[in-house]
């Protein structure tokens, strides 16, 4: 995929949009999640309490009981809505499936869709027991452990929205290439594009994946598949540093320099001792790696997803 070739459909708790659907009849709209990641990514809307059957208004509930035994419960009446919701979340889940989301953002602080955190109270409702998922929450998460989630709030941390949003795409060309018909050859090929994005993110994941690819004889169709996935997602949930990016920049840039200028190769060393020292954001000395590797048609990096992993209007590695 190119990226703003097409919009990345994911999830999202129907109140960020604007929607008015909260207990107290009023919205939680995000503007950053509606406009700035609007125009490249394609929403479902999901509010599991009116889609349950709760009404707008009505009256606030929360979660009652344990971690094992989780109860949503109206806070004045008692009225338990698990039953309704935990049948619903199943329902849900197949309608989801079909439509192949590539992430999801759920409301933070919700019963129902917050994704850590959430306070069970004991069945009295007095005493807090321990914290959890919300109910939706943990089923969509449970149902489809891959796909990658993260809170509303969060997202106003730069470098927690810009993980999320590589692990968005990267999932959806994950998907991509499985839907196309998995195989070992289109693996190794599908692998060698991703190499250096999965550099940024930590040696350790990339040498357990590049380990897993070369011994591919050893697993099953099946397996090789379902393993791979799971490594690759986990992989890239581990935030990239200015240490672990300047691994995978001098990794490529040992790959372009004998095609180089004494001049190119200099300014892409300063860049990259730049950036590493703070001085400079990112996407200097991969915008010089890029016009390079374009100039001189470099195959092995020519289709490398660290270079374009979203898309660049997205402006997430400006920032020093």
């Amino acid at each position: 995929m190119k990226n703003g070739s097409e919009k990345v459909k994911i999830g999202i708790s129907s109140c960020l949009l604007g929607e008015k659907v909260r207990w107290n009849g009023e919205h939680k709209e995000n503007r950053v999640i509606r406009e700035m990641f609007g125009k490249y990514l394609e929403y479902v809307p999901v509010c599991p309490e009116v889609e349950v059957g709760m009404g707008v208004p009505r009256e606030a509930v929360h979660l009652r009981g344990s971690k094992n035994s989780l109860n949503l419960v109206e806070m004045q009446s008692g009225k338990d809505w698990t039953g309704k919701m935990l049948r619903f979340s199943e329902k849900k889940n197949v309608e989801l499936s079909a439509q192949r989301l590539s992430g999801f953002i759920f409301k933070n602080g919700s019963p129902s869709c917050g994704v850590s955190s959430i306070p069970v109270y004991s069945e009295s409702g007095g005493k807090l027991n321990s914290r959890s998922p919300g109910l939706f929450a943990r089923a969509f998460m449970a149902r489809f452990p891959l796909t990658p989630v993260e809170e509303e709030g969060r997202l106003d941390d730069i470098k927690i929205r810009e993980n999320f949003i590589v692990r968005v795409f990267s999932f959806h060309r994950l998907q991509k290439f499985f839907q196309g018909g998995f195989s070992r050859e289109g693996l190794v090929n599908f692998h060698a594009r991703q190499k250096m994005l999965l550099l940024s993110h930590g040696r350790k994941q990339y040498d357990a994946l590049s380990r897993l690819v070369a011994g591919t004889g050893k697993l099953t169709t099946r397996e090789l598949k379902a393993r791979y996935g799971e490594l690759f997602m986990q992989g890239l949930t581990y935030k990239p540093t200015p240490r672990k990016n300047t691994e995978a920049l001098r990794h490529m840039l040992g790959l372009l320099k004998k095609h180089l200028t004494n001049k190119e190769k200099q300014d892409i060393l300063v860049a990259i001792e730049d950036y590493r020292n703070k001085f400079m954001p990112l996407t200097v000395p991969v915008t010089l790696i890029r016009h390079c590797v374009k100039k001189y048609h470099i195959t092995c990096l020519i289709d490398q997803a660290y270079l374009n992993p979203y898309p660049h209007e997205l402006m997430l590695r400006t920032r020093v």
